[in-house]
């Protein structure tokens, strides 16, 4: 039996507001873009066509008459809009299509100056492609967005309403602004150093003469950097300089030199300042997106509170696991069919003086207990899904758009509150590598979510699916949580090889932190079992066969990729990682070690879908850990007798 949703006062509901129907909204939900416009296609598209432009490019030679390592501002901040583009494709497509145009244009202006020698190579036409794609894409989400815009408006009709009053007060973007301010200040030092690099550079160069030395040897110093040594000649001698491009300087080859003492620079290098400028371009790229953000939200909410705003009747649910806002048609009173999801906070109206007026008041002991217990029920996994709530939604929904609503957090609570919108509003569709249609989840009894983590599914709803059996029920590691593990042996083994091939160095360090953390998860990942029999269940993880009794067991839960088994005395055996469960979701699967702690969880609430055995110790299982233990230690042994 369905829990009616909490209901929405009639005085918080503006005069005409229409209910937001399932028709309209199907309608609605069917104008979100095409597969072929999602993102990843377009940033896969053109981070292949710009890697494949660059590297095709002839291999520039160090030479004094063209030194490498020479600052090039023209070239990082086209690079910096590219990395900046790749951002935008996914959050903002506006702007988006803005780096797209800066760098289609800087790509024309670089061929009608060298010429147009680049128009015949198919790298420089598959990048143009890729640009070409990538805006189309742009454009067509935007298009989808006004489309969904003029079906929301007509929708809501002619009524509209003001924003309330706490929601006035709600200010965005500050967050993204300090991170913003903080990240250019950090551009601005690396600009600053590398200016001072490249400064003091010509400082020196200024008050000495070139002169000409015999490359005679190449080699590689304790650091692993290639090392050239000179033949100045005259009263100088021998030197030995640092090279990023020791190719550009085989041994018999002369090269033009600064010397001043142990000082020693060639001309086609003269400086290094490639740290401070990667340093530079990062935080330049982060910042810019930051700033972005906050401009964008700052906008959007005072878009908000300049009017009166199209107003519409919903459902509203916070996501049990993800803490998102779902809104649901007014007439799906059982949450089957998820319209659109942002995350949201509270809005809290200011007093004369600009103090929270909740500041005035007593502490509440026993509110704060509540919340205790609230917040050790959401830990443990025990507490019950948020309900389906009547609101008011403020604002045009689409993909993009900024909203606010209104609604009581319970039956219980007198008074509505106001949320505001802080992250774009998104539709509640498939996940792209899912391929499920909108619904489909529910029909299956998963999440509604359009492809999100489920919530928990009730014991008593999976133990009606389950048979009494005889023999013990076995849960073991399968396809996905092995296909984990083996990528994990993988890098655990390139690490063992890669740290101990050079014989002692200072990589073993590395090996000591990260190996016995592979080892456990691989071994869990490979070998994970669970076997649960008449008296009580066998967990066998990384390294050693835990029998837990049903008495003892209070709850199980899967998480992320971790199974956790909670007993009576608060202590928790958890199996980690068990596989990757979105994306088992994303290939239409049901993820076994989500199934696994479901049923488990059935069979600690209901004793008569015990099996009637009990578990031979083929059946416990046996862990892993040992003896992969013994194998790394072989490996690494025959690494090093080899190298």
């Amino acid at each position: 039996m369905n829990t009616p949703p909490v209901s929405l006062p009639a005085e918080h509901i503006p005069p005409g507001t229409a209910e937001w129907r399932s028709a309209d909204a199907r309608a609605w939900l069917a104008a979100v873009p095409a597969r072929w416009a999602h993102p990843l296609w377009a940033t896969a598209a053109l981070a292949g066509a710009a890697a494949w432009f660059m590297e095709s490019g002839p291999e520039p030679s160090c030479t004094t008459a063209s030194p490498c390592g020479v600052q090039d501002w023209l070239g990082f901040g086209l690079l910096t809009v590219l990395l900046l583009t790749f951002y935008w494709l996914w959050r903002q497509p506006r702007l988006a299509l803005a780096g797209l145009g800066c760098v289609a244009a800087a790509l024309v202006a670089d061929e009608v100056a060298t010429g147009g020698g680049s128009l015949a190579e198919p790298s420089w036409t598959g990048f143009v492609l890729a640009l070409a794609f990538a805006a189309a894409g742009a454009l067509h989400r935007l298009g989808a967005a006004a489309r969904q815009h003029a079906l929301a408006l007509a929708a809501a009709g002619p009524a509209t309403a003001r924003l309330p009053r706490a929601a006035h007060a709600f200010r965005r973007g500050r967050l993204s602004f300090a991170v913003a301010a903080v990240l250019l200040s950090v551009a601005g030092y690396g600009f600053w150093q590398a200016g001072e690099e490249a400064d003091a550079y010509e400082q020196r160069a200024a008050r000495l003469a070139p002169v000409t030395a015999e490359v005679t040897k190449s080699s590689e110093n304790d650091d692993g950097a290639s090392v050239l040594t000179l033949d100045v000649g005259g009263l100088v001698g021998t030197r030995t300089v640092e090279t990023l491009h020791p190719e550009d300087f085989p041994v018999g080859s002369r090269v033009d030199v600064l010397v001043d003492g142990d000082w020693v620079r060639l001309l086609a290098e003269p400086y290094d300042s490639v740290g401070w400028e990667l340093l530079m371009m990062a935080a330049t790229v982060l910042g810019l997106a930051f700033l972005a953000n906050g401009v964008d939200g700052r906008s959007r909410a005072e878009r908000l509170r300049r009017g009166p705003l199209p107003v519409l009747r919903v459902l509203v649910r916070e996501g049990h696991d993800d803490a998102r806002t779902w809104v649901y048609a007014a007439d799906d009173p059982a949450g089957e069919r998820p319209l659109l999801h942002f995350h949201s906070l509270f809005a809290t109206p200011d007093d004369e003086d600009g103090h929270d007026a909740e500041d005035e008041e007593e502490p509440d002991v026993d509110a704060a207990a509540e919340g205790l217990q609230r917040m050790s029920a959401i830990l443990k996994g025990e507490d019950p899904p948020p309900p389906l709530r009547e609101a008011v939604l403020y604002g045009v929904p689409c993909a993009g758009a900024e909203l606010a609503f209104v609604a009581r957090e319970d039956e219980d609570d007198p008074e509505a509150s106001v949320e505001c919108s802080v992250t774009a509003v998104k539709p509640a569709v498939p996940r792209l590598l899912s391929g499920r249609r909108p619904g489909a989840e529910r029909d299956r009894g998963a999440s509604p979510h359009g492809g999100e983590a489920p919530a928990q599914r009730p014991a008593a709803e999976v133990a009606a699916r389950m048979a009494p059996t005889v023999a013990p029920r076995v849960y073991t590691a399968r396809g996905m949580s092995r296909a984990v593990g083996l990528v994990l042996l993988l890098v655990q083994g390139a690490g063992i090889w890669t740290a101990v091939s050079d014989g002692l160095s200072w990589r073993w360090f590395f090996l000591l932190l990260t190996v016995p953390w592979l080892v456990n998860a691989v071994s869990t990942a490979l070998n994970w079992r669970i076997t649960a029999d008449r008296r009580s269940l066998w967990v066998t993880g990384a390294w050693r066969v835990r029998r837990i009794p049903w008495d003892a067991v209070t709850g199980v839960r899967h998480t992320e990729d971790r199974i956790v088994i909670r007993g009576a005395d608060g202590e928790h055996t958890s199996l980690s990682p068990t596989g990757w469960a979105w994306l088992e979701r994303r290939l239409g699967r049901e993820p076994h070690a989500v199934r696994t702690a479901d049923e488990v969880r059935a069979l600690v609430h209901d004793p008569d879908l015990r099996p009637w055995e009990e578990a031979s110790a083929g059946q416990q299982g046996m862990p892993l850990g040992p003896a992969l233990v013994a194998l790394s230690v072989l490996w690494g042994a025959a690494v090093l007798l080899l190298g």
